[in-house]
């Protein structure tokens, strides 16, 4: 009798235990916002997306009054990022921006958005071909994001951050003018040549690429018999770059 006994009480409380648990597959949620909060950060840094996800959604659709929602929304765009979903992630951080404009934490958000471009750069793998060699869209979209944030956030915490991506993404993309200019010069389409260096020296200023960039559009007028563009090129090296052996080279090849 006693053996019976013992085990409808396990079977009880077995029963109890999985009442306790939720629905299948659902975490268990703590009483408070900011404790089911922490619960989805520490599973978030686990790796464990599936847990982080619950958590933070339960927080955002149970209290969705409170200040610890908010929070959650972004968590929530930041799982996207952690799981490399950035479109998803992009489309969080623009809701939270739209839904909450004068949040303490919207330039977190335009921030994390203008990242997640960051983050779809090509691999610099040493196996793989150079990244610009390849698609250069999130460079560009980058670029773009960047920009606005730092004109629409000059204050943020962020903006030393977002001040180095831009600069990386503006860099990559002179790279990679630098590249196809390249690609026309061993063919002798000089023209061709002059018009990407053009346009680097327009669109991507302030770079260290300047000066390679500078000296190649040189060549390109010599080699197209435009005498006065190379001139030009050449006192453009001055402007830029004065005070060093850049300029000092140019201005002897100015002749004076």
């Amino acid at each position: 009798m006693r053996s019976v006994v013992l085990v409808l009480s396990a079977l009880m409380l077995s029963a109890c235990a999985a009442l306790s648990a939720g629905p299948a597959g659902e975490p268990d949620y703590a009483a408070m916002a900011a404790e089911n909060l922490a619960l989805g950060e520490a599973a978030l840094e686990d790796n464990d997306y599936f847990k982080a996800e619950k958590y933070f959604d339960h927080v955002r659709t149970k209290f969705p009054y409170l200040e610890a929602a908010r929070e959650a929304e972004l968590k929530l765009a930041d799982l996207d990022l952690a799981r490399e979903m950035y479109p998803e992630a992009r489309e969080k951080f623009d809701s939270f921006m739209r839904l909450h404009p004068t949040h303490p934490k919207v330039d977190y958000a335009a921030y994390r958005a203008a990242f997640s471009y960051v983050q779809e750069f090509p691999s610099e793998f040493f196996a793989l071909p150079p990244s610009y060699e390849k698609e250069q869209k999130p460079m560009y979209d980058a670029l773009r994001a960047m920009n606005v944030f730092l004109r629409e956030y000059p204050d943020s915490q962020y903006v030393k951050d977002a001040t180095a991506h831009r600069d990386d993404a503006k860099q990559r993309l002179a790279r990679h003018e630098l590249y196809v200019a390249s690609f026309y010069a061993k063919r002798e389409r000089w023209k061709a040549v002059a018009q990407r260096l053009e346009g680097l020296l327009k669109n991507y200023p302030g770079t260290p690429l300047e000066e390679e960039a500078l000296f190649d559009l040189h060549n390109a007028y010599v080699k197209l018999n435009d005498a006065e563009r190379a001139q030009n090129t050449l006192k453009e090296v001055l402007k830029r770059l004065p005070g060093t052996p850049a300029a000092q080279r140019a201005q002897k090849m100015l002749g004076s």
